[in-house]
């Protein structure tokens, strides 16, 4: 195998198809067992909502978001290739070869009259060229004592219902992607769990991102090691049995699913080039993909620049996270490898679902 170029990797899908696909929709085993705390909620006195006090005093998770480094953010341009293109050694040159239409992506080094650099001695026309900005999404550093309560991130726009089960009152403000929440409590409607997110605000499961800490597997050889839950879409590093940072990520999707298992980081790069798929309609090409982690042969932990649809499944196997969460998990678990060992390997890795998907 030829580690820069990986095969296989990704099918990339539009996000706004993704966040409303049937595929979405989650029931856990835990929420399964659970005791029923509304099973049809007829009456909002029946429902045992944490008073707002309670809620004042803790209005918000108590984490810290990772600051936005837009020297690391933006210190490429990253833009996308729309169509196939024929790529030249000079503006107005001769043809050296060609890229064909797909899912491509690359850094782009400066423009000269209607040509674009890609590479040095390799130029396109820069009406192939599509303008891409990365995600600004991060996650956080988690504090030393445990959350009052379980924290969530809202995965859509979401305007909560007053009551569990009911539709938004128009007029009511939206909580928007991303924004990080208190889970106070739920009831269950129908078979579907609301969370009580804020003073008489309620959120679908489906909505919802759960960060749920895992006990440290007997088998984890690494002081500090990684969970991915496959089911909530949520990342955690941990040191021995802290946990220390969290965030969302993207894994892979049903067709190419992340293998669960206990795996090591075996190899890394801060840059690498991700191919595959010839001559297929989901071909695909990224340059310089920043912080990648491999652990399971061709997948790896990796930042992603191409889309902003973290908490949902969307790779050929891969666990995509931003670049800045990429980043801090990179530098973190460097401490974990030692290049002067031979076959050395780098921090534990726990792939794992807490729930099932349903479709």
């Amino acid at each position: 195998m030829n580690l820069p170029i990986i095969a296989s990797k990704f099918r990339i899908l539009l996000l706004l198809t993704a966040l409303t696909s049937a595929s979405l929709i989650r029931v856990t085993a835990q929420d399964l067992e659970s005791d029923v705390l509304c099973a049809g909620c007829p009456a909002a006195a029946e429902i045992q909502m944490v008073p707002a006090p309670e809620i004042n005093a803790y209005p918000a998770p108590v984490v810290t978001q990772l600051s936005v480094d837009e020297g690391l953010l933006y210190d490429r341009r990253y833009q996308r290739l729309m169509q196939a293109v024929d790529v030249y050694d000079a503006p107005n040159g001769n043809i050296i070869r060609t890229i064909d239409a797909g899912f491509n992506f690359v850094t782009t080094q400066g423009a000269e009259g209607d040509w674009t650099m890609i590479n040095n001695g390799e130029w396109v026309s820069s009406a192939a060229l599509g303008n891409t900005l990365p995600s600004t999404y991060s996650g956080v550093l988690l504090g030393t004592e445990p959350l009052p309560y379980p924290m969530g991130w809202v995965l859509l726009n979401v305007v909560p219902s007053r009551e569990p089960g009911a539709e938004p009152v128009d007029g009511d403000l939206a909580i928007l992607r991303y924004q990080r929440v208190n889970l106070y409590t739920f009831v269950e409607v129908d078979g579907w769990r609301w969370y009580q997110v804020g003073v008489n605000q309620w959120i679908h499961q489906t909505k919802i991102a759960k960060y749920l800490p895992v006990q440290r597997p007997a088998e984890v050889n690494t002081q500090k090691w990684i969970s991915v839950d496959l089911y909530e879409q949520v990342l955690i590093a941990y040191d021995g049995e802290t946990p220390v940072f969290t965030t969302l990520v993207s894994s892979g999707l049903a067709e190419w699913p992340t293998r669960e298992g206990l795996f090591n980081v075996y190899v890394r790069y801060p840059r690498t080039i991700m191919s595959g798929a010839n001559g297929q309609p989901d071909f695909y090409f990224l340059e310089e993909v920043p912080w990648t982690m491999y652990f399971d042969g061709d997948i790896g932990l990796h930042g992603t620049y191409w889309h902003d649809g973290f908490g949902y499944r969307h790779s050929h196997g891969c666990v995509n996270m931003s670049i800045m969460d990429s980043n801090w998990l990179y530098q973190w678990a460097s401490s974990e490898f030692d290049f002067s060992v031979p076959n050395d390997t780098g921090a534990a890795v726990y792939v794992y679902s807490s729930g099932q998907y349903v479709n």
